[in-house]
């Protein structure tokens, strides 16, 4: 149902309600006082058409599958006012004749019509309210629920930038590994050289020492 729809509703119920106690007989009150009654029901009466005529073309704006009903219930509240209207024009007559004051007598079955209507119309505006209570908290329930997907994306978001770090290390220790296993295998084969090159080195010169000696003993003998 339409947000707009509903504040018409709303304002009308209580509108009604609020003209619908006081339709009281205004034949004990003084011309003064029924004259300014009088001109409260007739500002409240202009206010609620003009209620039933937003709410008709609220209704009419809509989508078919949501005007039709909507399109009833202004039905309703057209019947339901005029025949408030009626209802209060009796009431607020200045004079009652006799005939008159047996007419409303009789009509203890409109007065309970009114009643009746009076009720229901504070039932709906009890329905209303729940309706309007409900859809605040399925809002704030979507809302919530909005929040949570939006926080579960983010903390998604945040293991997957993570996990490409945790890789991104790993593969640099990886490449750290490799790079110091190379290194050992350069130092080993250059220790290895190094102890071959002493060897020779010693080799060497032992033998240039047996050839100098043998060179000297040489010379001594002749």
């Amino acid at each position: 149902m339409s947000d707009v729809f509903e504040g018409y509703e709303r304002q009308y119920c209580e509108l009604s309600v609020n003209v619908s106690n006081k339709c009281t007989p205004t034949t004990t009150v003084d011309g003064e006082q029924r004259k300014q009654r009088t001109e409260e029901m007739k500002a409240a009466f202009d206010e609620a058409d003009d209620l039933i005529r937003k709410m008709d073309l609220e209704a009419r704006s809509l989508q078919p599958s949501v005007k039709a009903p909507l399109l009833a219930k202004v039905r309703e509240y057209k019947t339901d006012l005029n025949n408030l209207k009626s209802q209060v024009k009796r009431i607020t007559a200045p004079e009652i004749s006799p005939s008159a004051r047996d007419e409303l007598l009789e009509s203890r079955e409109a007065d309970n019509y009114l009643t009746a209507s009076n009720d229901q119309r504070g039932r709906l505006l009890m329905g209303t309210e729940r309706i309007n209570q409900s859809s605040d908290r399925i809002k704030a329930s979507r809302r919530t629920v909005l929040e949570t997907e939006e926080l579960g994306v983010s903390i998604l978001q945040d293991l997957h930038q993570q996990r490409q770090s945790l890789l991104h290390a790993s593969n640099t220790l990886h490449g750290l590994d490799e790079t110091i296993t190379k290194s050992k295998k350069v130092l080993v084969a250059m220790t290895r050289r190094m102890s071959r090159n002493k060897w020779i080195m010693g080799s060497i010169v032992g033998v240039l020492v047996l050839a100098i000696l043998l060179i000297l003993y040489l010379k001594i003998s002749h």
